[in-house]
């Protein structure tokens, strides 16, 4: 088995692709032990020295780290994966419960507004984060704002301000009338 890293635009993160497929159906942020415990594979991630963030897409797993430098703990987050892989285990438990994605919040007048939100997200936003190993998701839209959650390399990344404000956001003001400025929860 081989595994291919790639480095995403946050430092902190690298991007580890199996080449096979990672997870089925929504992706899921790991921030802590705490939330591993519906996944052998993030448990294990969480096992290793200096991992303090495990991020599952559906191709990829995103491992952000803390001060320790990823010569010292690549090895072992591979090591980890293709174990993982090699063993059959499934990468969420059975039985595990879905992640929670919480409530979203906007006003029932603005739900057209939403969904062409929801759908510029889905087709022209997720796809181009998921390349740098990380997610964003909507969460509300009140008054003119979008909020949006923003996961993985994403999540801390130096340069999201900027992917939220003049990405994002220009392209939302674009085509949405209505929306004014883009907010991270």
């Amino acid at each position: 088995m081989f595994i291919q890293t790639e480095a995403t635009p946050n430092p902190a993160t690298l991007k580890f692709l199996p080449g096979r497929d990672v997870l089925v159906g929504e992706p899921r942020d790991f921030r802590g032990v705490e939330s591993a415990a519906a996944s052998p594979l993030v448990s294990a991630l969480f096992e290793v020295p200096g991992v303090e963030g495990v991020f599952l897409g559906s191709d990829f797993i995103s491992v952000t780290k803390d001060t320790a430098e990823w010569s010292h703990i690549k090895p072992a987050i591979l090591g980890v994966i293709m174990e993982h892989f090699l063993s059959g285990k499934p990468v969420i438990a059975e039985g595990a419960a879905a992640a929670d994605t919480g409530e979203e919040f906007f006003d029932e007048t603005d739900s057209e507004t939403v969904e062409v939100i929801k759908e510029l997200l889905a087709t022209r936003v997720r796809p181009a984060v998921a390349m740098d190993g990380g997610d964003i998701t909507f969460k509300g839209f009140k008054e003119g704002t979008v909020y949006l959650h923003m996961q993985g390399a994403c999540s801390g990344c130096p340069s999201s301000t900027a992917t939220l404000k003049s990405g994002i956001e220009n392209l939302l003001r674009h085509f949405v009338p209505g929306v004014e400025t883009v907010q991270q929860v």
